[in-house]
């Protein structure tokens, strides 16, 4: 099997990508087992510059090919914020209830026809000989008055999902995967994956 790595230590990131990635016959690796990475500072002002830097960063280290994705939130009402800051919107040390409740608290006085958002994701996969390729997905949908479900995580607890009327922390995985905007990364990614591998090993 051929091995990735993830550049994330991010456990809910971690277990989406397993379900979709060792589907094709991937075997996954995380940051977890690379102890002497540490934290990779995302400094670009997008999406996709963050993912170039954590895949390169990663691939570079490992010396194998990785693959890392940024994403978010993005809320039409606020400018498209939190956008690429979303993990750490309530603050540098925050979780992700304090991220919900700061974004509940600025859009308390918002009609639910305005609080329209979407999540997006761009990934960016890296091999050691400098070969690239990146993908993006994104997943619309509201933003909601209060919490509801308990599985996903970062804003699934009020982020509705238009499909269902369900907040997307209360579909099953495999729902979420279906239409969310990292199983449409992935979809694209793995798409693109045999074009991408054979350059890699170029």
């Amino acid at each position: 099997m051929d091995a990735i790595v993830l550049a994330t230590r991010n456990k809910g990131k971690i277990r989406e990508f397993n379900i979709l990635l060792q589907l094709f016959g991937l075997t996954v690796r995380s940051l977890d087992e690379f102890p002497e990475i540490g934290e990779i500072p995302e400094t670009g002002d997008t999406f996709l510059e963050n993912a170039l830097i954590k895949a390169r960063e990663v691939a570079k280290a490992t010396g194998l090919v990785a693959v890392a994705d940024d994403s978010g939130i993005e809320v039409d009402a606020l400018n498209g914020a939190p956008g690429v800051y979303s993990a750490r919107f309530a603050g540098p040390e925050c979780d992700d209830h304090a991220n919900n409740e700061k974004l509940l608290a600025e859009l308390k006085d918002v009609p639910d026809e305005k609080r329209t958002a979407r999540y997006r994701c761009v990934m960016a996969a890296v091999a050691p000989n400098g070969a690239e390729t990146t993908t993006d997905g994104s997943y619309e949908g509201h933003i909601a008055h209060e919490y509801k479900g308990s599985g996903g995580f970062g804003y699934d607890v009020i982020f509705i999902d238009p499909e269902s009327g369900l907040h997307a922390a209360e579909l099953t995985p495999e729902q979420k995967h279906s239409r969310s905007h990292r199983g449409e990364a992935i979809t694209k990614l793995l798409e693109a994956w045999p074009d991408f591998w054979e350059k890699a090993q170029a």
